[in-house]
């Protein structure tokens, strides 16, 4: 049974990143929103706090928390910021997470210690230019050469793709189609044959970086690869089980700053003599944003739950993430409607909400992928 009462450790975590977001993340956000700085120093503030490495043990500079109390911190950053909630759950969840669930002890200790502490800002490679949902076409390659591999190819749409210190990259190592043949490496910045590519000009999540990462004849040692070779497809669909509820966390974290926001200026905002929110248009309209709020939360922490069990989260995670994200772009587009003009304008947050939320149903697998992902789980049950 899930207990969603918070325990006084999530309550410190909580109000401790509350404040950190208030403080350091709000009063810059629509600067960086419009240059697309990606802000590492925060990252690296954060990873004082502990918060780069949360689900990795404490002998790796880990924080040695649960998929709960990141949920709670994801939440609390992605209220205030999407962009910051997304590259610090993709850091996480991708790369961290990928090290901290295949790597051997000697990998473990080699790269956790750096990106627990943010010393490493991290990455993860799936995706290509022509391979999204399909990434068993991945054109990306590593061809064996004695004890090493070389690598050639492109993957697009990574997070810190330009400015990571380390990445997960998979590559196919096998043949078209074959998801035994598909192998995870890490790959640091200062390998040669490593670089980064074209930045992305984004609708939204702008101060989160997304690029290209490109390998031209890249070698890569052998003890640089990520438990078994040809493993990488099997294991980056486990990481994904997990990521997705850092997503659905996010999403959360969106739709309740746009709900906050929703209210307050519900209750502010006056027309025929009196506040906005006393009119049933309006109130019907919180009253939606706030069911469904409710309902994505519920799904999310309960796909925690499970993952803190070490149960299998497959369909719980795709539901959560399914679910939260269209919540969010659907509390998104009410609370620009309840400010009206105002929700147009970059003076007021309800804007960039808008433009951020709707990254969170496609990235990490779009809703179609969910729901077949769901579909597949309850046809197999």
């Amino acid at each position: 049974m899930v207990s969603f009462k918070e325990d006084e450790n999530i309550s410190i975590i909580r109000q401790t990143v509350k404040d950190f977001a208030e403080k350091q993340i709000r009063p810059h956000i629509m600067v960086w929103d419009e240059s697309q700085e990606f802000p590492i120093h925060i990252f690296k503030e954060l990873g004082k706090l502990g918060l780069m490495g949360v689900l990795v043990p404490e002998k790796y500079n880990g924080s040695g928390l649960g998929y709960t109390e990141y949920v709670v911190a994801i939440e609390e950053l992605s209220k205030v910021c999407g962009s910051i909630g997304l590259s610090m759950a993709a850091h996480n969840s991708l790369c961290t997470g990928h090290i901290l669930a295949f790597g051997n002890e000697e990998q473990k200790q080699r790269w956790l210690p750096k990106l627990s502490t943010a010393e490493w800002i991290g990455a993860w490679g799936l995706t290509e230019a022509n391979t999204g949902s399909d990434a068993l076409r991945m054109q990306c390659t590593a061809k064996k050469d004695g004890d090493h591999w070389i690598l050639n190819g492109a993957k697009n749409w990574i997070t810190h793709g330009i400015s990571s210190d380390v990445a997960v990259v998979l590559a196919r190592t096998g043949e078209l189609l074959d998801s035994r043949g598909i192998t995870a490496f890490v790959v640091e910045r200062d390998c040669e044959g490593f670089s980064g590519g074209k930045k992305e000009n984004k609708l939204g999540m702008r101060a989160s970086e997304t690029s290209e990462m490109i390998f031209e004849d890249c070698r890569v040692h052998e003890n640089q690869v990520l438990g078994i070779v040809g493993d990488g497809f099997i294991q980056a669909m486990k990481i994904l089980d997990g990521g997705r509820i850092s997503i659905a966390a996010l999403s959360l974290g969106i739709a309740k700053g746009a709900f906050n926001a929703s209210l307050s200026y519900s209750k502010q905002r006056e027309q025929f003599g009196k506040p906005i929110s006393s009119f049933q248009a309006i109130a019907f309209k919180l009253a939606d944003m706030a069911t469904r709020i409710e309902a994505a939360e519920l799904l999310t922490f309960q796909a925690a739950d499970r993952k803190n069990k070490g149960l299998n989260v497959t369909k719980q995670g795709a539901m959560a993430k399914y679910y939260a994200s269209e919540a969010c772009v659907f509390a998104a587009n009410e609370a620009l409607q309840i400010f009206g003009g105002n929700g147009y304008s970059k003076d007021f947050p309800v804007e960039k909400f808008y433009r951020d939320c709707k990254l969170c149903t496609i990235g990490e697998g779009t809703s179609e992928i969910q729901k077949l992902v769901i579909s597949r789980a309850l046809l197999k049950d």
